[in-house]
């Protein structure tokens, strides 16, 4: 195999700011990053003992070659960054999933008497935008609400005409819904007020607009025009009455956005709230495509960069639910589009915390819509399995989980269990109790491949899924006994094994075992599911040793073996009423004769 292309580059590279694509043998882009100097972050990647996560190892495994974009500042490679990854969507860096265009509400501000239009692409003209949109028939309404309540032209005539010819007011100036620009009966002056106003609304900056229009209204009540000041007054009620039902946090007038995030194992969503004066006045969501070992600052700090690239109106205070990757240059970068200190914080109490939390709910539920779809869930996906899925590094969420444990204390009674969750809490139908039929001494690892190869031979025949998870208890080679017989039914499953001592997951051909923080509730999850298992082993196994024990007095009587042990306790149902039986009680059970009767009175009246 020839050597990789990157080898020969290594030497030369820059020790300026600028942008890295990494490329796997074909070409392809399978990872963009910036860095603060080239020459050390790249060479960082082929250095050898580095501690590095799983996904670098892999994503580093099938670089072939690298090209490098050389920028002024740290800054212009971070934009250049998020711009690259947004037109390539490299494998391995955090990408939004929906590539869809969301519309915008465009007002034509290079037109004497401007419109609102609705778009999918922003252009370089003179035009104000506001959005992105996801609710599209949302903002439709609020497009449809301000045209009327501001009385905003809706025609698309060029006015006035480049002919100079006369054109008719259409019905909508009939039904006062328009002032009637085409046949100049409103100045262009005032017009543009209603334009202005119309703005101000779709900022969120309603409560600019009331104080405007009550200086308006008290204007032309002093100058006897009353229906002129009703009119304005109606207009001040209709927004009045939005910005109470959308009133959220009135105690500051701040533009803000609230981000918070919520992730499985493959995919994440996003949300955010955008509130303006205190008020919230829009949602947006987005799907991530990410891979199982993306940390959350580099998801959050990849989507900040790529939402805020083009966004044309920036609040003033980002709050965030957690850590971003390149915080402070993000902070930085944004207060400089903003033209003034833009405040980038993780709330920790109060208010801010309770927005944080109202938007974290709804990026879950986001989530869930999106898990619902992809993998065919009928219910809410529960946020324990989504992070059991992101600990586990699974493709696909564990809906439904067994675990196997072997009990056998001693020569005999070799038992096992299986005990199996739904969504996260027991289902006690499908537990199974197995009697080990096949090994002789104690023999954990033969008895794990007994008990899956009954198992799963039996859900085969009648065509039954098995569980999303299957957990062994104990260690690497309970685990590999119960991959061998697996692999051997090409049974498709995600199998781990739970050690005791130390709590750690063995995962199949790993030869590193996965240690997942003891405060974790996917941890808790696995043990709370392993002493299920071990429980109902345990119980099952003093059952049977019960009976054991019981059969056992019975076989120490001359003539009485296991078979006859066996028909007088199903006659009688203990021991204690064949002690109390008679001759001929003892004589009426099927294959017990006089003789045997008489040895078994005698033995109990001398014991």
């Amino acid at each position: 195999m020839p050597d990789p292309l990157y080898l020969t580059k290594l030497s030369n590279l820059p020790r300026s700011p600028g942008v890295y694509l990494m490329k796997d043998r074909s070409g392809k882009i399978i990872y963009i990053g910036k860095a603060k100097n080239l020459n050390n972050r790249v060479r960082h990647y082929f250095q050898n003992g580095q501690v590095r996560d799983l996904k670098t190892e892999t994503m580093i495994s099938r670089i072939h070659d690298f090209d490098i974009l050389v920028t002024d500042t740290e800054i212009e490679a971070m934009l250049l960054e998020a711009n690259l990854i947004k037109q390539h969507k490299p494998r391995y860096n955090v990408n939004l999933k929906d590539d869809k265009r969301f519309p915008y509400v465009k007002v034509t501000t290079n037109e004497p008497y401007p419109r609102i239009l609705i778009v999918r692409r922003m252009q370089k003209d003179k035009a104000k935008y506001f959005g992105p949109f996801t609710n599209a028939k949302a903002m439709r309404h609020t497009v449809r609400c301000i045209t009327r309540l501001f009385k905003i032209r809706t025609c698309n005539l060029t006015i006035p005409h480049p002919t100079g010819r006369e054109q008719k007011v259409c019905l909508e100036y009939r039904i006062k819904r328009c002032p009637g620009p085409c046949e100049n009966l409103t100045s262009v002056e005032d017009y543009r007020k209603q334009i202005d106003g119309a703005m101000l609304y779709l900022s969120g900056r309603s409560e600019v607009l009331v104080n405007l229009l009550n200086e308006k209204m008290q204007s032309l009540s002093a100058s006897m025009d009353f229906e002129g000041a009703a009119e304005v007054r109606d207009q001040i009620r209709a927004i009045e009455s939005t910005r109470q039902k959308q009133k959220v946090a009135a105690d500051r007038n701040v533009d803000r956005d609230v981000v918070a995030f919520a992730r499985s194992a493959s995919d994440a969503a996003c949300v955010v709230l955008q509130v303006r004066e205190g008020i919230l006045i829009g949602k947006q969501q987005f799907y991530l495509r990410i891979e199982p070992e993306t940390s959350e600052s580099e998801i959050a700090g990849t989507f900040v960069k790529q939402y805020y690239m083009n966004a044309p109106d920036l609040p003033e205070e980002i709050y965030i639910s957690t850590e971003i990757e390149d915080g402070e240059l993000v902070s930085e970068w944004l207060s400089g589009r903003l033209g003034k200190k833009l405040k980038l914080m993780i709330p920790q109490r109060g208010e801010k915390l309770e927005l944080v939390d109202m938007a974290a709910a709804n990026a879950k539920l986001v989530l869930d819509e999106l898990l619902v779809q992809k993998q065919g869930y009928k219910q809410r996906v529960p946020s324990i399995l989504l992070k059991l899925q992101q600990d586990l590094r699974l493709d696909k969420t564990p809906m439904t989980l067994a675990c196997i444990d072997i009990s056998n204390l001693g020569e005999t009674d070799k038992v096992a269990s299986l005990v199996y969750y739904v969504n996260g809490k027991p289902k006690k139908s499908q537990y199974r109790h197995f009697k080990i039929k096949t090994v002789m001494g104690q023999d954990d690892f033969a008895s794990v491949r007994e008990v899956v190869r009954r198992y799963y031979t039996r859900l085969v025949e009648e065509k039954r899924a098995g569980p999303d998870l299957l957990v062994i208890d104990g260690g690497k080679g309970q685990l590999s006994a119960a991959l061998e017989v697996i692999d051997e039914l090409n049974v498709g499953v995600n199998v781990i094994g739970l050690a005791k001592r130390l709590e750690e997951i063995i995962l199949p051909y790993q030869k590193e075992s996965l240690m997942i923080p003891k405060s974790s509730p996917a941890l808790q999850l696995l043990q709370r599911l392993r002493n299920e298992a071990h429980r109902f082993a345990i119980e099952y196994h003093r059952k049977l040793r019960g009976k054991r024990t019981v059969t056992t007095e019975l076989e120490d009587i001359e003539g009485i073996g296991p078979t006859k042990a066996q028909r007088l306790l199903k006659h009688f149902k203990s021991v204690k009423r064949v002690r109390e039986a008679t001759i001929d009680e003892i004589c009426a059970v099927p294959g017990i004769g006089k003789k045997d009767a008489e040895k078994i009175k005698s033995h109990f009246a001398s014991s």
